[in-house]
C-alpha cells in the first residue's frame, strides 16, 4: 500500500474501535458527524424528521455493521456521506412512490426526476462543505454574491491573484 492510499489514523483507530464494540467510538463518531449526516439527508429529502430518522439509520448501522466500513477505501466521513446519501435516497424513493401509489399528484417521470435532483444537489453541496474555508469563501463571494475576483479580493483582503487563485481551485 502506498503512503497515498494508507487512510487517516483517526478513520483507523475508529473503525477498530467500533469493532470492538465501543459505545464511546461512536457517541464520538456521531458528535463529529451527526450535522455532516442531517444536512446531507435534509438536503435530499426537506424534511426535518425524515432527517432525523436517516440520521439515526446511519448511525445504527455503523454500530450494528461495523466492518462495512474499509479504511483503505478512502476517508470514513466521505463513507458517513455515501451511507447516509443512499438511505435518503431510498426513503425519498419510498416516501413519494407511497404517496403516488395513494393517488398522489405526480408521475413515476416526476418522482425519478425529483429523485435525480435531490441527489445532485446532496452531492453539490457535500463537495461545497468539504472545501477549505479559504477557497469556499471566494466561491460563495463569487458565485452567490455576483462578485467579480477583485471584488473577492478586497471583501477577503487578500490579493488579486490570490482570488483569481482560489476561483480557479474552485
Amino acid at each position: 500500500m502506498t503512503k497515498r492510499n494508507v487512510p487517516p489514523r483517526w478513520d483507523r483507530i475508529m473503525q477498530q474501535r467500533l469493532t470492538r464494540g465501543e459505545a464511546a467510538a461512536l457517541g464520538e463518531l456521531y458528535d463529529r458527524f451527526a450535522s455532516l449526516v442531517h444536512g446531507l439527508a435534509h438536503r435530499v429529502l426537506g424534511d426535518e424528521r425524515a432527517a432525523d430518522a436517516v440520521t439515526r439509520d446511519v448511525f445504527a448501522h455503523v454500530w450494528e455493521h461495523p466492518d462495512a466500513y474499509d479504511p483503505r477505501q478512502g476517508p470514513l466521513r466521505g463513507w458517513l456521506a455515501g451511507l447516509a446519501h443512499r438511505l435518503a435516497v431510498q426513503r425519498l424513493r419510498v416516501t413519494e412512490t407511497a404517496a403516488l401509489a395513494r393517488g398522489g399528484p405526480g408521475t413515476t417521470e416526476e418522482l425519478e426526476h425529483k429523485v435525480r435532483h435531490a441527489s445532485v444537489a446532496a452531492r453539490a453541496d457535500y463537495i461545497v462543505q468539504s472545501m477549505p474555508v479559504p477557497l469556499r469563501a471566494a466561491l460563495e463571494l463569487a458565485y452567490f454574491q455576483r462578485r467579480d475576483y477583485r471584488q473577492t479580493a478586497a471583501d477577503l483582503g487578500v490579493t488579486e491573484d490570490e482570488a483569481r487563485r482560489r476561483l480557479r481551485l474552485g
